[in-house]
């Protein structure tokens, strides 16, 4: 955290935050619902999307998805072995690090991964004058 004001809050200080939180919400729901309706839960999801989303667009490492989805690593390998069962990742051995491996999406995940980053996308883009209207509020204080 950074810039933090030594002030009480003020009550739409209070509205702001609370609005701001119930949108993020909003989106987190309709993520989950998005993701359910193709099979997969909001944590495979992510796991995925960690994954296409990744500095190289192909693959990451357990460790590297743990940090993304902020869980802990082991909870990250079971998900993994998960999503490995349901053809949605294979693990490759790391070029660079024979003792890495690293998690890639399949082709079926691929599919999936595009579809519920279109309808994602169309949710952002639907709710974007909102954010802006948030956003704006907390530039200004208002």
């Amino acid at each position: 955290m950074t810039d933090i004001k030594t002030t009480v809050p003020s009550q739409s200080d209070y509205q702001l935050l609370a609005d701001f939180r119930y949108t993020l919400r909003q989106f987190a729901a309709f993520s989950e619902q998005a993701a359910l309706s193709l099979g997969l839960t909001a944590q495979q999801h992510q796991a995925l999307l960690a994954i296409k989303g990744s500095s190289n667009g192909i693959s990451l490492h357990v460790g590297e998805i743990a940090e993304r989805l902020l869980i802990k690593p082991n909870t990250a390998a079971e998900l993994v072995n998960r999503l490995v069962k349901l053809n949605w990742v294979e693990r490759r051995e790391d070029p660079q690090d024979k003792r890495r491996i690293d998690v890639a999406l399949t082709p079926k995940a691929e599919t999936l991964l595009e579809q519920l980053s279109q309808a994602h996308l169309n949710e952002l883009r639907a709710m974007r004058p909102l954010l802006k209207r948030l956003l704006a509020r907390v530039e200004h204080g208002d």
